[in-house]
């Protein structure tokens, strides 16, 4: 069957139809599996606003810098984090400057270091959307059992729906999604299953292998035009998510406003922490400014209004080791998956 399914989308020479992944595991997934060498010109695969290193913007990453350089003040970050620009410089840039800033690969890591180091304040830099947020809503409950007291959260979290929606109204034509498993795996199905059925256009949620994802595009060829809904992930995602993660988030935090990279402030589209836990928070509010390098396509790639390798920093001033924009620094961003599979 696979090989099958292999065939008809290399040789699919129907109406051309555009695929957009929301989830930057997938955007790194396809590229790893050499995926788009095995379709059809005809049909488009899009990375869409799904690494959240890619979206956030460049006020979040001035604050952060802001507090690694004030005195007896630790920022914590995951890696690819550390290298994004801000309006003026990264945290790697501040680094150098003497700032305090230290990589984790756990968000639950912050606890253990917070404890060892009573005098210094800690801020983790809380970024993600629906898979991560639990973890930091972990956090913080891990802090109250504890008693840490020094350990805040800087937090850009963001919700998926909205930003979908704004999407189909303001990207580039989209005929279907590869609907993000890990965030699936958090909410259920059901609200990507209520997306296709309020847009009219068709969702698969689908896994990260290979095969998985061939099998996924192969769904969404089929069903363009006709909306509809597939669950191709069902031994992870089930109709209504795990209830026990999606109980710590509502715990902790509640709906926001929210601003992306190169797409502005969407209405309800991330999370905030609650009233009664705004003592962790290290000045999360108001961080909207965003700067884009001159040049730079992130906001077009980031929409599906162009392909990485159509902006003009692509491949020359802007790469993995130089990287102008969010989406060339992070693992998961469109560009730089672009860039080391070679896609043109």
């Amino acid at each position: 069957m696979l090989q099958r399914v292999i065939e008809e989308l290399k040789n699919y020479d129907g109406e051309e139809v555009r695929i957009m992944e929301v989830c930057g595991t997938h955007t790194a997934a396809i590229s790893e599996n050499g995926i788009p060498s095995m379709l059809s010109p005809k049909i488009k695969l899009i990375s869409g606003p799904g690494c959240p290193v890619c979206v956030t913007v460049t006020a979040v990453i001035d604050r952060l810098v802001e507090l690694s350089l004030s005195e007896n003040t630790c920022v914590l970050t995951f890696g690819d984090l550390i290298r994004v620009k801000g309006s003026k410089m990264s945290l790697s840039d501040a680094k150098a400057e003497g700032a305090n800033v230290r990589m984790l690969y756990s968000p639950m890591d912050s606890i253990a270091i917070a404890k060892e180091n009573p005098s210094t304040n800690y801020v983790f830099a809380a970024i993600g959307f629906e898979t991560t947020t639990p973890v930091y809503g972990r956090v913080i409950e891990k802090a109250i059992e504890e008693h840490v007291t020094n350990l805040k959260l800087l937090t850009s979290l963001k919700t998926m729906p909205q930003v979908i929606r704004w999407v189909v109204k303001n990207g580039g034509g989209i005929d279907g999604f590869i609907a993000p498993g890990h965030v699936a795996a958090v909410t259920g199905e059901e609200i990507f299953k209520d997306l296709a059925k309020e847009l009219g256009i068709p969702f698969v949620v689908s896994g990260f292998e290979g095969e998985q994802l061939l099998l996924t595009i192969y769904a969404l060829v089929k069903m363009k035009g006709k909306g509809g809904f597939k669950n191709l992930y069902k031994q992870v995602v089930t109709p209504t998510g795990n209830e026990m993660a999606k109980s710590c988030v509502d715990k902790y935090f509640e709906k926001s406003d929210s601003s992306w990279r190169g797409m502005g402030k969407i209405e309800g589209s991330g999370m905030i922490l609650r009233q009664e836990y705004k003592n962790f928070d290290a000045g999360s509010f108001g961080l909207d400014e965003d700067h884009m390098p001159p040049g730079c396509s992130c906001e077009k790639v980031l929409v599906g209004k162009i392909t990485p390798n159509q902006c003009p920093l692509f491949g020359k001033s802007c790469t993995p080791d130089n990287a102008h924009g969010a989406c060339m620094v992070s693992t998961e961003g469109s560009c730089y998956n672009y860039y080391i599979s070679g896609r043109r």
